[in-house]
């Protein structure tokens, strides 16, 4: 996925003198033939992320469109201010693509894990939160950022996730897609989370409950217009992210049904990770399994909760 994300930002490079890239301490070989066709568009800086954010908010008051690139704990958590003041307020067209979102960096601990990214970040006025599915939906994507209004935050996955999206179904920032028709309880996801929510809907129906899949890449602005319309044609609403229950996609969609259907809501659960500092580590797909976000954990919690509902 990341490297999808940056082999378009440099196609849009070669359209549009206005992108320029910005890199923070990242490997050898990262966009070569950026660096080598447009050396004057193209800045691999050291470990200095606030700077980097600052340099991008200066380069948008002159007329580009930075794109920013580096871990995201480094490029949310350490730079906060920068991004808040910098960009937020100012509201640029800078674009922030993170890598390892979520639990990605896994083996590294608790400083690299992205768990609180999509909180933090849609906290934020003015800034856009996405979270594609997979690289092909990234490439979809990528293309709109170059005139999105004001700042944008894009979580990357790890890179090798399987495909789910369809290219038929298109892609629209703030607009979810509906992977799968409604049936009693929706699945509401994000990001790679997707993927293991539709693998759960096909175990769920082979038990006899029938489970819609909506894939919300756009976690700011939230397509609220489509969820309100689902959320009156089930029984429940279960949210899967790969982020903690505090404030991020299961936060939104609470806020929203509480705000504007109040107790005639369907039930909700929200499936995420506990609101505490990760204290395993292993691979992604591990940490994932601890923390019951993997299909099988998933269906069991979805059939617990069509019993408690009823």
């Amino acid at each position: 996925m990341r490297k999808t994300s940056l082999d378009m930002v440099y196609e849009l490079a070669r359209q549009d003198e206005r992108v320029v890239f910005i890199g923070s301490d990242l490997g050898a070989g990262t966009l070569d033939e950026f660096r080598d066709e447009m050396p004057d568009r193209f800045f691999m800086e050291g470990v200095t992320e606030q700077n980097i954010i600052g340099m991008a908010a200066g380069l948008a008051m002159e007329g580009f469109i930075p794109y920013v690139n580096t871990i995201a704990t480094f490029l949310t958590r350490r730079c906060y201010e920068q991004v808040a003041v910098d960009l937020c307020l100012h509201n640029l067209p800078v674009r922030l693509i993170a890598n390892g979102g979520g639990l990605v960096y896994a083996p590294l601990g608790p400083t690299h894990l992205a768990i609180e990214d999509l909180a933090i970040m849609r906290a934020l006025p003015n800034m856009t939160v996405v979270a594609p599915s997979d690289k092909e939906e990234m490439a979809r994507f990528i293309p709109q950022t170059l005139d999105l209004p004001g700042p944008v935050y894009i979580r990357l996955a790890k890179g090798g996730d399987p495909v789910v999206s369809q290219a038929e179904l298109g892609f629209a920032v703030g607009k979810a897609i509906l992977m799968r028709p409604v049936g009693r309880v929706l699945l509401l996801a994000t990001g790679v989370m997707t993927n293991r929510a539709l693998i759960a809907a096909e175990s769920l129906a082979k038990a006899g409950i029938d489970c819609g899949v909506l894939h919300a890449h756009t976690v700011k602005p939230l397509d609220e217009a489509q969820i309100l319309d689902l959320a009156g044609k089930v029984d429940g609403i279960v949210t899967l992210e790969e982020h903690t229950l505090v404030g991020g996609l299961g936060s939104a969609v609470n806020d929203l049904l509480n705000d504007k259907i109040g107790r005639s809501a369907p039930s909700l659960l929200r499936l995420g990770i506990p609101d505490r500092f990760p204290d395993k580590y292993g691979s992604q797909d591990d940490l994932l399994g601890y923390y019951g976000l993997q299909p099988e954990a998933i269906t069991e919690s979805v059939r617990d909760f069509v019993g408690r509902i009823g």
